[in-house]
Protein backbone atom coordinates (compact mmCIF):
# COMPACT_ATOMS: atom_id res chain seq x y z
CA UNK A 1 0.00 0.00 0.00
CA UNK A 2 1.38 3.41 -0.98
CA UNK A 3 0.12 6.60 0.64
CA UNK A 4 1.05 10.15 -0.31
CA UNK A 5 1.01 13.00 2.18
CA UNK A 6 1.89 16.63 1.79
CA UNK A 7 4.51 17.92 4.23
CA UNK A 8 5.99 21.39 4.47
CA UNK A 9 9.78 21.63 4.22
CA UNK A 10 10.39 24.10 7.03
CA UNK A 11 13.70 25.58 5.77
CA UNK A 12 11.95 26.80 2.60
CA UNK A 13 8.27 26.79 3.53
CA UNK A 14 7.47 24.61 0.52
CA UNK A 15 5.69 21.29 0.11
CA UNK A 16 7.78 18.11 -0.02
CA UNK A 17 5.36 15.19 -0.37
CA UNK A 18 5.96 11.95 1.50
CA UNK A 19 5.61 8.64 -0.35
CA UNK A 20 4.81 6.07 2.34
CA UNK A 21 4.88 2.29 1.89
CA UNK A 22 2.87 0.18 4.33
CA UNK A 23 2.79 -3.64 4.32
CA UNK A 24 -0.28 -4.96 2.51
CA UNK A 25 -1.76 -6.42 5.69
CA UNK A 26 -1.15 -3.25 7.72
CA UNK A 27 -4.85 -2.51 8.27
CA UNK A 28 -5.62 -6.10 9.30
CA UNK A 29 -2.69 -6.29 11.72
CA UNK A 30 -1.69 -4.87 15.09
CA UNK A 31 2.01 -5.36 14.38
CA UNK A 32 4.56 -2.56 14.75
CA UNK A 33 7.23 -1.98 12.13
CA UNK A 34 10.72 -0.54 11.69
CA UNK A 35 11.04 2.45 9.39
CA UNK A 36 13.50 3.46 6.66
CA UNK A 37 13.57 7.08 5.52
CA UNK A 38 14.57 7.33 1.85
CA UNK A 39 15.72 10.43 0.01
CA UNK A 40 14.26 11.20 -3.44
CA UNK A 41 11.05 9.47 -2.38
CA UNK A 42 9.26 10.16 -5.67
CA UNK A 43 11.71 7.82 -7.43
CA UNK A 44 11.03 4.76 -5.27
CA UNK A 45 7.75 3.16 -6.29
CA UNK A 46 6.18 4.21 -9.59
CA UNK A 47 7.76 4.99 -12.94
CA UNK A 48 5.23 7.74 -13.61
CA UNK A 49 6.44 9.63 -10.52
CA UNK A 50 10.17 9.16 -11.15
CA UNK A 51 12.29 12.03 -12.43
CA UNK A 52 13.71 10.05 -15.34
CA UNK A 53 10.75 7.74 -15.94
CA UNK A 54 12.20 4.72 -14.10
CA UNK A 55 11.64 4.03 -10.41
CA UNK A 56 13.57 1.79 -8.05
CA UNK A 57 10.71 -0.74 -8.15
CA UNK A 58 10.94 -0.85 -4.37
CA UNK A 59 7.29 -1.82 -3.83
CA UNK A 60 7.68 -5.03 -5.82
CA UNK A 61 10.67 -6.04 -3.70
CA UNK A 62 8.99 -5.21 -0.40
CA UNK A 63 5.76 -7.01 -1.30
CA UNK A 64 7.66 -10.30 -1.51
CA UNK A 65 10.42 -9.67 1.07
CA UNK A 66 10.41 -11.72 4.26
CA UNK A 67 10.45 -8.71 6.59
CA UNK A 68 7.58 -6.27 7.00
CA UNK A 69 8.73 -2.67 7.14
CA UNK A 70 7.51 0.89 6.60
CA UNK A 71 9.25 3.10 4.04
CA UNK A 72 8.96 6.88 4.13
CA UNK A 73 10.16 8.33 0.85
CA UNK A 74 10.87 12.03 1.27
CA UNK A 75 10.50 13.96 -1.97
CA UNK A 76 13.07 16.60 -2.79
CA UNK A 77 12.49 19.85 -4.62
CA UNK A 78 11.76 19.33 -8.29
CA UNK A 79 12.45 22.99 -9.08
CA UNK A 80 15.70 23.77 -10.87
CA UNK A 81 18.71 22.70 -8.82
CA UNK A 82 17.19 23.24 -5.36
CA UNK A 83 17.69 19.53 -4.62
CA UNK A 84 21.46 20.02 -4.66
CA UNK A 85 21.21 22.57 -1.87
CA UNK A 86 18.74 20.50 0.16
CA UNK A 87 21.01 17.45 -0.04
CA UNK A 88 24.31 19.25 0.53
CA UNK A 89 25.43 18.58 4.12
CA UNK A 90 28.82 20.31 3.85
CA UNK A 91 30.17 23.42 2.16
CA UNK A 92 31.67 22.13 -1.07
CA UNK A 93 35.46 22.25 -1.25
CA UNK A 94 35.61 22.81 -5.01
CA UNK A 95 33.64 22.52 -8.23
CA UNK A 96 30.09 23.47 -9.10
CA UNK A 97 28.66 22.69 -5.66
CA UNK A 98 30.44 25.70 -4.17
CA UNK A 99 27.60 27.90 -5.46
CA UNK A 100 24.92 26.10 -3.42
CA UNK A 101 23.86 26.84 0.15
CA UNK A 102 24.44 23.68 2.23
CA UNK A 103 21.01 22.89 3.67
CA UNK A 104 21.68 19.19 4.20
CA UNK A 105 21.90 19.38 7.99
CA UNK A 106 18.68 21.40 8.13
CA UNK A 107 17.04 18.76 5.91
CA UNK A 108 18.07 15.95 8.25
CA UNK A 109 16.86 17.83 11.31
CA UNK A 110 13.56 18.39 9.52
CA UNK A 111 13.23 14.65 8.83
CA UNK A 112 14.15 13.58 12.36
CA UNK A 113 12.50 16.34 14.37
CA UNK A 114 9.38 16.99 12.28
CA UNK A 115 8.60 14.09 9.94
CA UNK A 116 9.63 11.21 12.21
CA UNK A 117 7.41 12.25 15.17
CA UNK A 118 4.40 12.46 12.82
CA UNK A 119 5.15 9.05 11.31
CA UNK A 120 5.58 7.54 14.79
CA UNK A 121 2.32 9.15 15.92
CA UNK A 122 0.19 8.21 12.92
CA UNK A 123 1.52 4.74 12.14
CA UNK A 124 2.40 1.66 14.17
CA UNK A 125 6.17 2.01 14.17
CA UNK A 126 8.96 0.89 16.41
CA UNK A 127 10.39 4.37 17.02
CA UNK A 128 13.68 3.27 18.52
CA UNK A 129 17.13 3.83 17.05
CA UNK A 130 17.57 0.10 16.41
CA UNK A 131 14.48 0.17 14.19
CA UNK A 132 15.29 3.33 12.23
CA UNK A 133 17.22 3.39 8.97
CA UNK A 134 18.04 5.90 6.25
CA UNK A 135 18.87 5.42 2.58
CA UNK A 136 19.65 7.32 -0.57
CA UNK A 137 21.60 7.44 -3.80
CA UNK A 138 24.01 10.01 -5.21
CA UNK A 139 23.44 13.19 -3.17
CA UNK A 140 20.94 11.15 -1.18
CA UNK A 141 23.79 8.75 -0.46
CA UNK A 142 25.95 11.43 1.13
CA UNK A 143 22.91 12.53 3.12
CA UNK A 144 22.36 8.98 4.37
CA UNK A 145 26.00 8.72 5.40
CA UNK A 146 25.93 12.13 7.07
CA UNK A 147 22.76 11.18 8.90
CA UNK A 148 24.18 7.92 10.21
CA UNK A 149 27.34 9.67 11.41
CA UNK A 150 25.93 12.95 12.79
CA UNK A 151 22.62 11.58 14.07
CA UNK A 152 23.76 8.14 15.16
CA UNK A 153 21.68 8.44 18.31
CA UNK A 154 18.60 8.31 16.01
CA UNK A 155 19.77 6.11 13.13
CA UNK A 156 21.34 2.65 13.27
CA UNK A 157 21.33 1.67 9.59
CA UNK A 158 22.23 3.47 6.38
CA UNK A 159 22.29 2.52 2.70
CA UNK A 160 24.64 4.86 0.83
CA UNK A 161 24.29 4.01 -2.86
CA UNK A 162 26.49 5.64 -5.52
CA UNK A 163 27.34 8.22 -2.89
CA UNK A 164 28.40 11.66 -4.12
CA UNK A 165 31.27 12.42 -1.76
CA UNK A 166 34.30 13.27 -3.87
CA UNK A 167 33.63 17.00 -3.49
CA UNK A 168 33.62 16.84 0.32
CA UNK A 169 35.90 13.96 1.35
CA UNK A 170 37.92 15.98 3.85
CA UNK A 171 34.69 16.88 5.68
CA UNK A 172 33.52 13.26 5.56
CA UNK A 173 36.77 11.91 7.00
CA UNK A 174 36.90 14.60 9.68
CA UNK A 175 33.38 13.71 10.78
CA UNK A 176 34.08 10.00 10.80
CA UNK A 177 37.15 10.59 12.94
CA UNK A 178 35.48 12.92 15.43
CA UNK A 179 31.87 11.68 15.68
CA UNK A 180 30.98 8.73 17.90
CA UNK A 181 29.35 5.80 16.14
CA UNK A 182 27.61 3.13 18.19
CA UNK A 183 28.96 -0.36 17.40
CA UNK A 184 25.34 -1.35 16.73
CA UNK A 185 25.44 0.47 13.39
CA UNK A 186 25.37 -0.92 9.86
CA UNK A 187 26.53 1.05 6.82
CA UNK A 188 26.13 -0.15 3.24
CA UNK A 189 28.32 1.48 0.56
CA UNK A 190 28.16 0.87 -3.18
CA UNK A 191 29.22 2.24 -6.54
CA UNK A 192 29.04 1.03 -10.13
CA UNK A 193 31.99 0.51 -12.42
CA UNK A 194 30.32 2.50 -15.21
CA UNK A 195 30.20 5.58 -12.96
CA UNK A 196 33.56 5.11 -11.20
CA UNK A 197 36.00 8.00 -11.39
CA UNK A 198 39.04 7.29 -13.53
CA UNK A 199 38.29 3.61 -14.17
CA UNK A 200 39.43 2.18 -17.51
CA UNK A 201 38.23 -1.42 -17.19
CA UNK A 202 34.54 -1.15 -16.29
CA UNK A 203 33.74 -4.84 -16.88
CA UNK A 204 35.52 -6.20 -13.83
CA UNK A 205 35.67 -5.59 -10.08
CA UNK A 206 37.03 -2.12 -9.30
CA UNK A 207 39.89 -1.76 -6.83
CA UNK A 208 41.64 1.26 -8.33
CA UNK A 209 39.24 4.13 -9.04
CA UNK A 210 38.70 7.20 -6.88
CA UNK A 211 35.20 5.88 -6.16
CA UNK A 212 36.74 2.71 -4.75
CA UNK A 213 39.23 4.58 -2.57
CA UNK A 214 36.62 7.01 -1.24
CA UNK A 215 34.28 4.19 -0.27
CA UNK A 216 37.14 2.16 1.22
CA UNK A 217 38.24 5.12 3.34
CA UNK A 218 34.71 5.39 4.74
CA UNK A 219 34.46 1.63 5.25
CA UNK A 220 37.74 1.58 7.17
CA UNK A 221 36.46 4.31 9.50
CA UNK A 222 33.25 2.35 10.10
CA UNK A 223 35.30 -0.70 11.02
CA UNK A 224 37.44 1.37 13.38
CA UNK A 225 34.27 2.20 15.30
CA UNK A 226 33.54 -1.55 15.58
CA UNK A 227 30.40 -1.11 13.51
CA UNK A 228 29.47 -3.26 10.52
CA UNK A 229 29.96 -2.25 6.91
CA UNK A 230 29.35 -3.80 3.52
CA UNK A 231 31.14 -2.32 0.52
CA UNK A 232 29.85 -3.46 -2.87
CA UNK A 233 31.17 -2.73 -6.34
CA UNK A 234 28.42 -3.24 -8.91
CA UNK A 235 30.20 -4.44 -12.04
CA UNK A 236 28.56 -2.77 -15.02
CA UNK A 237 26.53 -0.50 -12.76
CA UNK A 238 25.58 2.97 -13.99
CA UNK A 239 24.43 6.00 -12.00
CA UNK A 240 20.73 5.29 -12.48
CA UNK A 241 17.60 3.91 -10.83
CA UNK A 242 17.54 0.79 -13.00
CA UNK A 243 20.89 -0.35 -11.60
CA UNK A 244 20.19 0.82 -8.05
CA UNK A 245 17.07 -1.35 -8.11
CA UNK A 246 19.31 -4.40 -8.58
CA UNK A 247 21.09 -3.58 -5.31
CA UNK A 248 17.95 -3.47 -3.15
CA UNK A 249 18.11 -7.11 -1.98
CA UNK A 250 21.78 -6.74 -1.11
CA UNK A 251 21.49 -3.65 1.07
CA UNK A 252 18.12 -4.45 2.63
CA UNK A 253 19.21 -7.94 3.63
CA UNK A 254 22.51 -6.66 5.02
CA UNK A 255 20.89 -3.87 7.02
CA UNK A 256 17.91 -5.79 8.39
CA UNK A 257 18.31 -9.57 8.13
CA UNK A 258 21.92 -10.72 8.25
CA UNK A 259 23.36 -11.81 11.60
Amino acid sequence: MILKRDFIYTPKGKNRPLHIYLPDDYEQSTERYPVVYFFDGHNLFFDEDATYGKSWGLKEFLDSWSKNIIIVGVQCSLEGEERLSEYLPYPAESGRFTEFEPLGDATLKWILEEIKPVIDRDFRTWPFRECTGIAGSSMGGIMALYGAVHYNQWISKAACVSTAMGFCMSHVMKDMTEQYMDPDTRIYLSWGTKEAWGLQDTDHEDTTSMSYWNNKAVADKVLESHSRVKMECQVGGHHCEADWEKLIPSFMNFLWLED
